[in-house]
């Protein structure tokens, strides 16, 4: 193998920004995917991801062109695009070219997050991504975000989850979750654990369970000795490098500055955790067939599971 990871650009829902990094009517340079893309927002509000460049000679969309009501005015010579990727309006000419089209992405905001569909071959979405019930209700917090752009792919990041003993050697734990069961079901899978913490007072036991759906959303559920919330995302940036997200929220206590200083513990511990994950992520390669202990988790079956998400041929070659 030439490149250390032999996997196309998997398909599905990714986060590509929060509501809040742009206003109506306004527009920025994106890349996700390889591609080269522009997100912009209507005035009445609306997200829209399509291809960067300007179908007519080439300009980026994204660098300097406006929003104009529903429309997209391109910064070269002015034509206008609406939210589905159709030219409305060349300013300078009394007909519109039908085939000058942008390529447009599914987008919808949910839970806190912009998110688009990819698909290589321009497939509609193939599932949903559920509302989290505690996103937004005044008794859990709001979210405690950290991100990083790391040398790497998803799957190998979200291989992690199904391998528990790594924590041990490259976090130091002492206490590894018990993995109870690990279950898939097309573009979901479920694993739910049992984690022991110590406290002064003894051991008290709490649940680590996760929620993918698809490669690019997991729901985190955390509880026990607090109940909290880690909704992270991955987004593929090209072949070699993925955008992170991690948004964590937690159940309220009475005293807010209790709630701060809990998330704030948590955030610090997922962010040492990815800081001491990177090393080995940016430095690792894939390989086909591992050799793996009786023990390990269900890695194998992890990879049968995110196979689905690659909709190119690739070669998983031995050696």
């Amino acid at each position: 193998m030439t490149r250390r990871f032999p996997f196309p650009i998997p398909f599905g829902w990714f986060q590509v920004a929060y509501p809040e990094d742009l206003e109506p009517g306004e527009v920025t340079a994106l890349k996700y995917w390889a591609r080269e893309l522009v997100l912009w927002r209507d005035h009445d509000g609306a997200f829209h991801l399509q291809d960067a460049y300007c179908p007519h000679l080439g300009a980026h969309l994204g660098v300097g062109g406006k929003v104009d009501g529903a429309q997209l005015e391109c910064p070269f010579h002015g034509w206008k695009f609406d939210g589905d990727g159709a030219c409305t309006n060349i300013p300078y000419s009394q007909r519109t070219n039908k085939r000058a089209r942008v390529r447009t992405y599914p987008t919808i905001e949910r839970n806190g997050f912009v998110l688009a569909w990819y698909h290589p071959h321009e497939e509609p979405p193939q599932w949903d991504i559920p509302l989290i019930p505690e996103v937004g209700k005044p008794e859990w917090s709001d979210y405690y975000k950290s991100a990083y752009i790391i040398r790497t792919i998803p799957q190998e990041m979200s291989e992690n989850g199904v391998d528990p003993a790594h924590f041990r050697f490259v976090h130091g734990t002492d206490e590894v979750a018990q993995m109870e069961s690990y279950n898939t079901d097309g573009a979901c899978s479920e694993m739910l654990s049992k984690q022991a913490y110590v406290t002064p007072r003894g051991v008290t036991w709490g649940r680590i369970d996760v929620w993918n759906h698809g490669p690019g959303f997991s729901r985190i559920w955390f509880s026990g000795i607090v109940d909290a919330l880690n909704i992270a995302t991955t987004t593929p940036i090209d072949h070699d490098h993925t955008h992170i997200r991690f948004n964590f929220a937690v159940r309220k206590f009475d005293d807010e500055k209790m709630t701060s200083s809990v998330a704030d513990a948590f955030v610090k511990e997922i962010n040492k955790q990815v800081q001491e994950d990177t090393p080995i992520w940016e430095n690792k390669r894939f390989l086909p067939v591992p050799a793996l202990s009786d023990s390990d988790g269900p890695i194998i079956k992890f990879r049968k599971w995110y196979s689905q998400f690659y909709a190119e041929p690739y070669e998983v070659g031995v050696g």
